[in-house]
C-alpha cells in the first residue's frame, strides 16, 4: 500500500511539522506539503516534499493553474500529486498536529462496528466525551439533542475515517470563545454514521481510502472555515449512494493550534451557522445516482445545487470540472470499477 500525507502550510517548518515528517518517514508514509503565496520562499523540511506556487504551476494539472491564490483549496493539488504517484491511502491533516503513538494504525475499510442510520443530526463527539462539546460545522440548534439509536452492524464499509484530536479539538469559534480548557477524548468504540445521518467531519485528521479519493475535493469559493465542512456534507451525501459510512474513531493526534484570532474565526464561520442545517436538508432531498461509477456525476449535481442556492459561488463549478478532468487523466477513475 502506498501512503501519502498531505498538508498545506504558509508557515516555516514548525516543531509539529518536523515530528510529522520524521514519524512519517519511519512508517513509510510520503509527506507532501503544498505551499501558497505566503509560504517562505526557502521552505525546507527533511523527509518531505514541498511544492511552492512556482512548482505547482509546472505540474501537468489543469486544476493547479486556475486554483485561487491564498486559498485552503490549494491542498487539492497535494491530493492530485498523491494520486499521480499511485497512492492507495491519503492522510489529510493540518500542520499543527503532533501524531500520537496510534497515528499510523489504520482501521479496516470493512469492519464490524457500532452504527447509526436514519439518525438525522448526530454529534459524534458525544460518543467520545461526556463534556458538552460539538464538532465545527454542527448546527447550533442541534447541540442539546442526544437521541441516538446505536446498533452493532455486522459489516460496514468505511472509506473515510475521521479521527479525533486531543488537547484542542476541531470545534467552532463559539465553543472556543466560551470554553478554552484543553480536552482529552475518552477511548471508545468506533462509530459509523450511515444513510440519512449527518455529522460534519474536517480536514484536521482524516484518513481517506482510494475508493473515496474524488470526494477529497475542497471547494475554493467558500469561507476558509467552511471549505472542509461543506466538503464533508457533499461526501456524506454521495457515500449514501454507495452504501458507505463515515467512521469516527479515537484521537490519534495532539493538536497544538496555530495562533488564531477567534473573532475572525467566528466571522468566517457565520455562513455555516446560518446555512449548515439547510445545506444538509437540500442535499438530503437531492436525487442522485447509485454506484461508484456515478461519483463524478453526483459531485457535479451536489455542487450545482449549492451554487444554485447561492451557498457557493458559481465559479466553483469550473474548478470542479477541472478537478474531475485531472482525475480522469490520471486514470484515478479506477474507483468506478473497483469493488470491495
Amino acid at each position: 500500500m502506498k501512503k501519502y500525507l498531505v498538508i498545506t502550510s504558509v508557515a516555516k517548518p514548525t516543531k509539529s511539522l518536523k515530528i510529522i515528517a520524521n514519524k512519517s518517514k519511519k512508517n513509510s508514509v510520503n509527506v507532501l506539503i503544498v505551499g501558497d503565496k505566503k509560504s517562505p520562499k526557502n521552505f525546507r523540511l527533511k523527509n518531505s516534499s514541498f511544492f511552492s506556487l512556482k512548482d505547482q504551476n509546472k505540474l501537468n494539472f489543469s486544476y493547479s493553474s486556475k486554483c485561487p491564490i491564498n486559498s485552503y483549496s490549494r491542498k487539492n493539488i497535494g491530493f492530485l500529486l498523491a494520486m499521480k504517484n499511485k497512492a492507495n491511502l491519503i492522510y489529510d491533516i493540518d500542520d499543527d498536529n503532533e501524531p500520537e503513538n496510534n497515528f499510523f494504525l489504520l482501521k479496516k475499510i470493512k469492519k464490524k462496528t457500532f452504527y447509526i442510520s436514519n439518525g438525522g443530526w448526530v454529534n459524534a463527539y458525544n460518543f467520545f466525551s461526556k463534556k458538552k462539546i460539538w464538532p465545527r460545522g454542527f448546527p447550533l440548534s442541534k447541540i442539546n439533542e442526544k437521541k441516538y439509536k446505536l446498533k452493532y452492524k455486522k459489516v460496514t464499509i468505511c472509506p473515510i475515517n475521521q479521527r479525533l484530536a486531543n488537547n484542542d479539538p476541531d470545534v467552532d469559534a463559539i465553543y472556543r470563545l466560551t470554553n478554552n480548557n484543553p480536552l482529552t477524548f475518552n477511548n471508545a468504540q468506533d462509530v459509523a454514521l450511515g444513510k440519512k445521518t449527518w455529522c460534519p467531519f474536517n480536514s484536521q485528521n482524516t484518513v481517506w481510502h482510494e475508493e473515496a479519493f474524488p470526494l477529497l475535493y475542497l471547494p475554493a469559493y467558500t469561507s476558509f472555515r467552511m471549505s472542509d465542512i461543506w466538503r464533508s456534507f457533499v461526501a456524506q451525501r454521495i457515500c449514501w449512494e454507495n452504501n458507505w459510512s463515515i467512521l469516527f474513531s479515537n484521537s490519534t493526534v495532539t493538536h497544538k493550534r496555530n495562533k488564531h484570532d477567534l473573532m475572525k474565526d467566528f466571522i468566517d464561520e457565520i455562513p455555516g451557522y446560518l446555512k449548515n442545517f439547510d445545506i444538509a436538508k437540500n442535499l438530503d432531498n437531492l436525487k442522485l445516482k447509485k454506484g461508484v461509477h456515478n461519483i463524478f456525476f453526483n459531485m457535479i449535481e451536489c455542487y450545482t445545487l449549492l451554487c444554485k442556492k447561492k451557498i457557493i459561488d458559481k465559479k466553483e463549478l469550473s474548478l470542479l470540472n477541472l478537478w474531475i478532468s485531472d482525475l480522469k487523466n490520471l486514470n484515478s477513475n479506477k474507483h468506478d470499477i473497483k469493488k470491495r
